[in-house]
């Protein structure tokens, strides 16, 4: 890792941590106002300087429960490249319902910084019950890590 990755990934997660307690708003991406999961990971590595901002256009809610696209996904590939193992500064996305439809950033894992529901932006275990409960065939939620420091095959 070299020394200007090591001052992103540092920057990554400091901008991140200044986002603690920013309410959960559907499709928001204001600091201190409201963010969700997918666009919170945009807001954070566009002000780090890592990649453009990112016009998304509008999705209800509930997409990931109705069609099985990976539209999350498809966005993180445009900048990210999968990893076996989470750094500092690195995407999670976990799947709920069809899709890869949960994202969090790794501070140091399984510490991460996410926006829940009705919650907001929290500090928060990656391996916490909430987020690995079992699927009804009884396997572990599926879960994925993405890093901006890798390139794509």
């Amino acid at each position: 890792m070299t020394e200007l990755e090591r001052q992103q990934r540092r920057a990554v997660a400091a901008e991140a941590q200044s986002w603690l307690g920013t309410p959960y708003h559907h499709m928001g991406r204001l600091k201190g106002v409201g963010v969700d999961c997918a666009m919170l990971p945009a807001e954070i590595y566009e002000a780090c300087g890592l990649i453009p901002r990112q016009e998304v256009a509008f999705y209800p809610m509930d997409w990931n429960l109705h069609q099985g696209g990976e539209r999350y996904l498809a966005q993180v590939l445009e900048h990210a490249a999968e990893v076996e193992a989470p750094h500092p500064g690195d995407l999670v996305l976990w799947r709920f319902g069809r899709c890869l439809a949960h994202g969090a950033i790794v501070l140091d894992w399984p510490r991460i910084i996410h926006a829940v529901v009705r919650v907001g932006v929290v500090l928060d275990d990656g391996e916490s019950p909430s987020l690995l409960r079992q699927r009804q065939d009884g396997r572990p939620r599926e879960r994925h890590f993405y890093s901006l420091w890798r390139k794509r095959p």
